[in-house]
């Protein structure tokens, strides 16, 4: 294999294993990187380095030696994220890391609606003053959080109000992310990219988009703050986890989440995906919502 190595965090998961994988066809040197390497996923040609938490900065600096960019997938949320999300720009910096790639979010910035844009605005501002070159990719909403998010009873609820969401698909974010990383030069340096689908569209029209494709009312029920707090309270998450939830939504509501970008045609050159396109290839998104299901 020719070519600089690439080090792949979150690689067990949806964005770090659909990039991972699509490095590794090209036949780039690419490493692997997890909390658990038995659950990284077996590619030609890549390796899997030694078990790395982002927040273990001795442990990031072994993974990381002699990689020469890194895809930096954010953290699952923890009050202590943009923590662990330094710990492991200083590790890679600390050995010799040239590049790092993040994947931020759409609108993040210090005061955003959605409490963890916040985490992902405190890690690039951290980034921006780093000894390393670097790019962000602001993901809007998942699509497939859309039908995941609707219960079983053919309910989407939150307090989204009438507010605009340009989600994207995981196919797409992948592809942006492996172009990016594939360039070699420094095309892509200080450069932000918010990947977002072709057109934004309300919580109340992705539910008429699901009752097309199951055969069965599916209703958005807009909800107040109070009443989304209350709605949650049974899953017994703490509290930072919930106001995350509900900040989400809120964030559309606010109109933070309508931003509809070129970038991933401009970078893939490929339209990027619809929810309804992403609905017909991805059936199994919604089974849960089918009669019996």
């Amino acid at each position: 294999m020719n070519g600089p190595l690439i080090a792949v965090t979150g690689a067990s998961g949806a964005v770090g294993g659909r990039v991972a994988r699509r490095l590794a066809r090209t036949g780039v040197p690419v490493r692997l990187l997890g909390r658990d390497p038995a659950k990284l996923p077996d590619l030609p040609g890549a390796t899997a380095s030694p078990p790395a938490a982002y927040g273990d900065g001795e442990a990031m600096r072994r993974a990381l030696d002699g990689a020469h960019t890194l895809f930096l997938v954010s953290a699952h949320e923890s009050p202590d994220r943009v923590r662990e999300h330094t710990t492991a720009v200083d590790a890679a910096v600390a050995v010799g890391v040239e590049r790092i790639v993040y994947v931020s979010f759409l609108g993040a910035a210090p005061d955003a609606t959605f409490t963890f844009a916040r985490d992902h605005w405190h890690t690039e501002a951290h980034l921006r003053v780093a000894d390393v070159r670097h790019t962000f990719l602001r993901d809007s909403w998942y699509l497939a959080a859309l039908p995941a998010m609707t219960g079983t009873d053919g309910t989407l609820r939150g307090p989204g109000g009438d507010g605009r969401v340009a989600a994207v698909a995981h196919e797409d974010i992948a592809d942006a992310a492996a172009t990016v990383l594939l360039d070699e030069g420094t095309a892509h340096d200080d450069a932000t990219y918010d990947l977002t689908g072709p057109e934004a569209f309300t919580l109340a029209e992705a539910a008429e988009e699901l009752t097309r494709r199951t055969g069965r009312p599916v209703r958005y029920v807009p909800e107040t703050r109070d009443e989304a707090y209350a709605s949650r309270a049974s899953h017994g998450a703490e509290d930072w986890e919930v106001a995350g939830w509900v900040t989400s939504y809120e964030a559309i509501a606010a109109g933070e989440m309508d931003t509809v970008s070129d970038a991933v045609p401009t970078l893939t050159g490929h339209p990027a995906m619809s929810f309804a396109t992403y609905l017909d290839e991805n059936p199994e998104s919604y089974r849960h919502l089918l009669p019996g299901g």
